[in-house]
């Protein structure tokens, strides 16, 4: 699913974006690895899913508006990737925390600099399209979060029963700009199992994509209101102790700690298309396939071989006679594994040894 990368408006000069930019590196193992995260690798086109983010970032708001969040072992790899940024574009985490503690850091640094700032939270993984219509979408729940002054999740529509996402229960309608459709959120629901999902899918629940708005000062509030764990840490942001609220912050997510308990949440639904990339399987809907419905990238030659995902980094890799299988050549490690249980690598990853679960420092 290629991307488009320009946009027929300008930059809205009010927009604060953040950019979710941490992670592990287990789930496109080997090719992936704790130095080397997914959104370093150019999983639906020839470049970096991070660099994609920064350009949707840089068409919703100017270049020193846009914050990177991301741990200090990502710092020179995302430098060397998005060499022109200036250094204070990255704000570090002193330690990985979820996205709850440092979506509440970036907002009180925010705020310092702009108090009526309104925030767009992207994740670096993701692949969307058209420009256009995410760019339209994101304007919508601005103005409307600002107006409402509401914390706004952006709704996909879901086009299969999928396990591996959140789900939202759309509430009441709401009255937004333009063409845009929002409703508030009646509730969020966990990653279901497959049954669940059917049922979801028919009942009219939603994606929730991980696409966050709302005003900075907004968001607080509501962290002070609702979620105490983290609202009683702020006064060591105030008095500069970042190190400080995070040792003392615990690991919890943005939607566990505020959303699921915030009475202000509401949602807008997306016009674009919407990918997580959250495994080798993902490839079969970012990428094409060919007449025997394999994925292939880098040197892979196929005979009499089937719906198979492989990706060469090095060398070449050739399949012959097999079908339903993810195949991955990447530095000294070569992955061979049922294609159905590839969103479970962390279950592979946990019974290897460290050599191999991180070559990066072996």
């Amino acid at each position: 699913m290629p991307e488009s990368t320009t946009s027929s408006e300008s930059p809205d000069p009010t927009l604060w974006v953040t950019i979710l930019a941490g992670g592990s590196g287990t789930r496109f193992w080997p090719a992936s690895t704790p130095t080397r995260p997914k959104q370093l690798l150019p999983l639906v086109g020839d470049r970096p899913l991070i660099r994609e983010t920064l350009d949707r970032a840089r068409a919703l708001g100017s270049e020193d508006r846009i914050k990177i969040l991301t741990g200090a072992h990502l710092l020179d790899p995302f430098r060397e990737a998005l060499g022109e940024l200036d250094r204070g574009t990255y704000l570090v985490e002193p330690e990985a925390r979820g996205t709850g503690p440092v979506l509440v850091w970036a907002a009180w640094e925010i705020i310092k600099s702009d108090p009526a700032g309104v925030i767009v939270s992207l994740h670096a993984d993701h692949t969307i399209d058209p420009l256009d219509a995410f760019l339209e979408t994101i304007r919508a729940a601005a103005r409307a979060a600002g107006d409402r002054k509401a914390l706004f999740t952006v709704a996909i529509p879901p086009t299969r029963p999928e396990t591996g996402y959140g789900y939202i229960r759309p509430g009441s309608a709401l009255d937004l700009p333009g063409e845009a459709e929002g409703f508030r959120v009646e509730t969020f629901v966990e990653k279901p199992d497959l049954e669940t999902a059917r049922e979801y899918v028919a009942s009219g629940y939603l994606w929730n994509s991980g696409i966050f708005v709302w005003p900075a000062g907004v968001f607080l509030e509501e962290v002070k209101a609702v979620a105490p764990e983290l609202g009683s840490l702020l006064p060591l942001l105030e008095a500069g102790d970042v190190d400080g609220f995070f040792q003392q912050a615990p690991k919890i997510s943005v939607d566990e700690a505020v959303l699921e308990r915030s009475s202000k949440v509401a949602s807008v639904r997306a016009t674009f298309s919407w990918d997580d990339v959250g495994a080798w399987e993902a490839l079969t809907r970012t990428q094409a396939s060919d007449e025997d419905g394999n994925v292939l990238l880098g040197s892979v030659h196929t005979v009499d071989s089937g719906e198979n995902i492989v990706m060469a980094e090095e060398g070449s890799v050739v399949l012959f006679g097999v079908k339903g299988l993810a195949v991955v050549r990447s530095g000294d490690i070569v992955l061979v594994a049922d294609r159905k249980k590839t969103p479970d690598l962390k279950t592979l990853l946990d019974a290897l040894p460290p050599h191999l679960r991180d070559p990066d420092r072996s």
